[in-house]
């Protein structure tokens, strides 16, 4: 489904929601190991963000929960800590950070289940929304995702700006992590009843990203045990 087509009701509700944001929404990142620096993003290259499909779980009603505007999404989940920082910049204004936009993040568990399908109907677990702070970044707190077959490792967001009208389009994009680390990942201890995705080995061969991924993988640190922080520059035209 492509941005256009994402209900311009859905996104008023959504960006309505930060004007009742509650201090739970905003929870500090204890238990992350890794402390953030949002200064680090500044130094990645602006550019537009590819737009992706948003892929067969996109579970809409999120959008409008306010329950769901929180930025630890793992609802005790078992898997190794992944501290997600997603800065929104415009590209049509000198790539200056973007205050107040919201931003929906959804990915799978370690056992590659996504919340609200199948025999996770009714859950929601690694599922939030958030919105970016005065440098323009949103902040999550998550678990490394696993992996499922037919797709690398990956995370879906969407971007949502405010507009009365309901007629600017949002952006809907993938992001990915350097092959190396998830190898990692998949080799500790709360991973390895799965193991390594056999089915795509590496990013390069997704068929999402091959045909380019260099703004979609994210910058991280940290390893298995610590946790980690990814930081990754999201270039939007508002």
């Amino acid at each position: 489904m492509s941005d256009n087509n994402l209900p311009a009701t859905s996104r008023r509700l959504f960006l309505g929601l930060a004007g009742g944001m509650v201090t739970g929404a905003l929870i500090s990142a204890s238990g992350f190991a890794r402390a953030e620096n949002e200064d680090e993003l500044d130094d990645i290259q602006c550019r537009l963000m590819p737009r992706e499909t948003e892929g067969p779980f996109p579970l809409r009603e999120v959008l409008n929960r306010p329950d769901l505007v929180r930025r630890d999404l793992t609802e005790g989940l078992p898997g190794v800590p992944l501290a997600l920082q997603l800065k929104i910049v415009d590209v049509n204004n000198g790539c200056r950070p973007i205050e107040g936009a919201g931003v929906y993040v959804w990915h799978c568990d370690r056992d590659g289940r996504y919340s609200g399908y199948n025999d996770a109907r009714g859950e929601t677990f690694c599922r939030g929304l958030q919105f970016a702070e005065g440098q323009g970044v949103a902040r999550f707190n998550t678990i490394y995702p696993g992996w499922y077959p037919g797709r690398v490792t990956h995370i879906h967001f969407q971007v949502y700006l405010e507009d009365p009208a309901g007629s600017r389009a949002t952006v809907t994009s993938q992001l990915a992590f350097p092959d190396t680390v998830t190898q990692a990942v998949y080799n500790s201890r709360d991973y390895t009843e799965r193991g390594q995705n056999t089915s795509v080995r590496s990013v390069a061969t997704d068929s999402i990203f091959a045909d380019g991924s260099e703004l979609q993988v994210v910058t991280i640190e940290g390893d298995p045990v610590a946790g980690y922080v990814a930081r990754l520059v999201v270039g939007i035209a508002a």
